[in-house]
């Protein structure tokens, strides 16, 4: 079994490398923010040979829930009003329906959910990857909830 080998900066050998425009839009900050964020190491990024930042998709994944408000009170307006606590928002990696079951995974801080919801509520959710999204999860059960 061949390992996956990482390039020199920590980065996997197909990852997606973002603009810091499109970066900025996932994790809902500005421009500038994430600017400060590289030059204060706070976010890694990858400097092309024409000196423009591209940040992996992993930085974005990693972070990701950390934007969602600096308190609990401001993360939890982000969520639908919903009586369970555990949330984790992460984006979604893969959408795939079959019959009247759909499959959804989440790569939350580089860790993956997948949950098995019904097709009509993929089709109701317009849930496609790439989205953010968040996993409720409750003790036997993994809901998604599209934020």
């Amino acid at each position: 079994m061949a390992k996956e080998r990482t390039k020199p900066d920590g980065r996997g050998p197909d990852e997606q490398l973002l603009r810091l425009r499109d970066a900025a839009a996932q994790l809902k900050v500005s421009y500038p923010t994430i600017k400060q964020w590289i030059y204060h190491h706070k976010l890694r990024a990858v400097q092309t040979p024409g000196g423009h930042y591209r940040v992996p998709q992993s930085e974005i994944d990693r972070l990701l829930y950390r934007t969602r408000g600096r308190t609990r009170a401001e993360r939890r307006v982000t969520y639908r009003r919903i009586s369970g606590r555990n949330q984790l928002v992460g984006r979604i990696v893969d959408v795939r329906v079959s019959g009247l079951l759909g499959q959804v995974t989440l790569s939350v801080g580089g860790q993956l959910i997948t949950s098995l919801i019904t097709s009509g509520a993929v089709r109701e959710m317009g849930l496609k990857k790439g989205q953010t999204a968040a996993a409720l999860i409750k003790s036997t059960e993994v809901m998604i909830i599209r934020v």
